[in-house]
């Protein structure tokens, strides 16, 4: 839940979690709408990780992410 957290400390805290995972593995995260919604997945596969969905929910954003 990275929910009020700003850019780009989202995308870090991101990034940081997913070095922890085994290749394959999926995460999932909520966002604020707007910056985030658009910086974090971008960067995200600019990694080289896959964006398996996103979309809006309610007042959020939610991704699943799978780990290259």
């Amino acid at each position: 839940d990275l929910l009020g957290v700003k850019c780009p400390f989202n995308y870090v805290k991101t990034k940081l979690k997913l070095e922890t995972m085994a290749s394959g593995d999926c995460l999932e995260i909520l966002l604020d709408l707007g910056e985030p919604e658009k910086n974090v997945p971008q960067s995200i596969q600019n990694d080289g990780h896959k964006v398996l969905s996103m979309g809006k929910i309610n007042e959020h954003f939610k991704m699943l992410i799978e780990k290259a």
